[in-house]
């Protein structure tokens, strides 16, 4: 896979939001995090003489070899560069930043958890990741097909359990709620952006559900079924839609065929023709 600049931006624009949250939402309000991440963020909180980005570096190079042995090598590159970039980052605002801490303990923890989130979304989108748990969790990803923000919800419980040694009950229950609240985010950013819909529809006027969906720009297809019970064969009619074009596709369909049996699914990622494609095969996205 060939190294693209823009990739390597994107990892970078992450770990600068990843770096902001954990510094303006994280350490004030003693909210920990999961992973590597979270061992540097319990440093600090311990030590606040500690630059959090160098001990963050530190204890990523060990497991430099194991990305290097289970990643591409493109894969490995942007490794490198989330985890350089992202200790750049801690260093940074630790410097620039003085937040205060916030009342709404609950509050900061969301909004902990939707920046750490949405850093690490944008960097695993890209190909990236920020060292350390993250690289367990893409081989993982790549090996077993298990989300990534399921890894690393896990690996987070483990560490948290065990920052209780420092950490409060109450403050380890809101870092929960925060790495719960990134995990989501993060499988949103993974798998939503062409997120749609998914018509099943059996119909006996299949090929008049199709034509008319046809005119709308979508495109169908007819699949041979065959009916268990009335061993009849019949045509089902498969098509993907935006998730805002639901409601007008059913209806359509109830106005060819009221007795149509129709089944929609949710659909996590898209690519193709009138989603990541244009009808010349051209990307819609730059």
């Amino acid at each position: 896979m060939q190294i693209r600049l823009k990739s390597i931006l994107a990892i970078i624009i992450g770990t600068i939001i990843m770096g902001f949250g954990i510094n303006q939402f994280n350490i004030p309000n003693s909210l920990a995090e999961g992973g590597i991440t979270g061992i540097s963020i319990i440093i600090k909180l311990l030590v606040p003489s500690l630059d959090q980005g160098l001990v963050y570096l530190a204890l990523n190079v060990p497991l430099f070899i194991i990305g290097w042995r289970v990643l591409g090598r493109t894969a490995f590159i942007y490794t490198i560069v989330g985890t350089l970039s992202l200790s750049a980052a801690l260093s940074i605002f630790d410097i620039i930043l003085h937040p205060a801490v916030m009342q709404d303990r609950l509050l900061a923890s969301l909004y902990a958890g939707v920046t750490v989130g949405t850093g690490l979304g944008i960097i695993f989108r890209y190909g990236g990741t920020t060292g350390g748990v993250d690289i367990i969790a893409r081989w993982f990803q790549l090996k077993f097909g298990v989300s990534i923000g399921r890894t690393l919800f896990l690996s987070d419980i483990l560490v948290i359990g065990s920052s209780l040694v420092y950490l409060s009950v109450e403050s380890a229950m809101y870092t929960l709620v925060a790495v719960f609240i990134a995990a989501r985010v993060i499988d949103f950013l993974q798998d939503g952006a062409y997120a749609a819909k998914a018509l099943t529809i059996i119909s006996e006027h299949a090929t008049d559900v199709a034509q008319e969906l046809l005119n709308l720009g979508r495109g169908v297809t007819l699949l041979s079924g065959r009916g268990a019970y009335s061993g009849s064969d019949k045509e089902v009619v498969y098509c993907v839609v935006a998730r805002n074009e639901v409601a007008r596709y059913k209806n359509i369909v109830q106005e060819i065929d009221p007795h149509a049996f129709v089944v929609v699914n949710d659909v996590h990622e898209v690519l193709g023709e009138g989603f990541t494609l244009d009808e010349n095969k051209k990307p819609l996205h730059n």
